[in-house]
């Protein structure tokens, strides 16, 4: 079944085998030697022998497109391809081929899997779909390019680009963010991150550097990000929150994101949709 869907192209070099086939028999025709009838025969014969060869190579093999990592505009990504070979012969010289990019695989043995990788670039943020793609091979003779495409890719999505001002840059410009002086709830060792505002002065006459803890700080510690006022246009704005988004995820923060039509909650609708709401914003 798998070999009817090969696709089959000849290459440049079954032209210059056709050439030198061409030559031979006209070198036998006119000389009569037994010794180049008997070469000519074998090319032709390998040749003939070469296509249900490379067909029945390729064509037992089972691709399944496996989807892609996270993909940001103008980041290289990867997404992966699982190559089955149920057949009880080895798969020789296959090539993953998605768009203009080419990845070469090892020898896939018999009733065995392989999970292939592939580069994937894109410019601009939203849905898009990779490839054309295929698995590709020239064996054995390298005279004609056997194909088989892989029809079950589904779209993707890429995410804005990561861009804009760290998230320590954001956390400094907060005047108050964790409650008043009436909610003072005792003193904490300075981390270097806090606002000057919270430092416990008298504590740094004494040699040791701390800083006040409120009490709504620990009731509410979402950091709220706003769309308008995060950068200049709306691409910026996309970029910067999908910097601090990822930046959040690493170190554990909880967060919102204040929407033009909506409050984006990362407890409630979790990193990738958030993500993906920037994206198809």
């Amino acid at each position: 079944m798998g070999s009817r869907k090969v696709r089959r192209h000849v290459t440049k070099r079954s032209l210059v085998l056709l050439v030198f086939i061409v030559g031979l028999f006209f070198e036998a025709y006119m000389h009569n030697f037994n010794l180049v009838y008997i070469a000519l025969f074998f090319l032709l014969a390998s040749a003939m022998a070469a296509i249900p060869l490379g067909t029945l190579n390729l064509g037992k093999l089972e691709p399944r497109w496996e989807g892609c990592g996270r993909l940001f505009a103008n980041e290289e990504g990867s997404c992966r391809v699982r190559i089955d070979n149920p057949s009880s012969t080895p798969a020789w010289g296959i090539d993953l081929v998605c768009g203009d990019k080419s990845v070469e695989t090892p020898p896939i043995p018999p009733r065995d899997r392989l999970e292939a990788t592939i580069p994937f670039w894109a410019k601009r943020r939203g849905r898009t779909k990779p490839g054309p793609c295929r698995l590709e091979s020239l064996f054995p003779l390298a005279t004609v390019r056997f194909e088989l495409p892989l029809s079950d890719i589904g779209e993707v999505i890429v995410y804005p680009a990561p861009r804009g001002r760290p998230l320590e840059s954001f956390l400094r410009q907060i005047t108050s963010p964790y409650g008043h002086d009436t909610d003072f709830d005792g003193l904490e060792s300075y981390t270097g991150t806090e606002n000057a505002s919270r430092i416990h002065w008298p504590s740094v006459a004494r040699g040791e550097t701390m800083v006040k803890a409120f009490e709504t700080e620990r009731e509410s510690e979402t950091l709220l990000f706003d769309f308008h006022t995060c950068a200049a246009h709306d691409e910026a704005r996309l970029s910067q929150l999908t910097l601090w988004v990822l930046e959040c995820e690493r170190r554990g923060v909880p967060f919102a994101i204040r929407m033009p039509d909506r409050v984006l909650q990362s407890r409630k609708e979790g990193i990738d949709a958030i993500l993906e709401t920037l994206a198809l914003y």
